[in-house]
């Protein structure tokens, strides 16, 4: 029985552990960007877009598309950073594992 409550106070602190672990990518930030850098969004770790910015440059009216799949490059780029962070951070704990609805 002995052994049981001390599995269960592992259990419990690494929780406690991936909670404070998952919360606390809201503060890390990550970085995409397509065109040689023309294009450049900030995600958090919980992958919200937090900033957009575009150079000058990479503004033509004649060619929209261009600047659409810029924009889009960026954010895919910073979505898989975003991933790898969440991975890295989590995978203390996890031990590699993907854990459905964790992140």
């Amino acid at each position: 029985m002995n052994n049981m409550n001390q599995m269960m106070k592992q259990v419990k602190k690494m929780q406690e552990q991936m909670l404070k672990a998952q919360e606390a990518l809201a503060d890390k930030t990550v970085e995409g960007t397509a065109g040689g850098g023309v294009v450049t969004v900030g995600m958090n770790g919980h992958k919200k877009l937090i900033s957009v910015a575009i150079k000058p440059e990479a503004v033509d009216p004649e060619d929209v598309e261009m600047l659409q799949d810029l924009v889009l490059t960026a954010v895919n780029d910073a979505l898989t950073k975003a991933d790898e962070l969440a991975n890295a951070d989590m995978g203390k704990y996890t031990g590699g594992m993907k854990i459905p609805g964790l992140f």
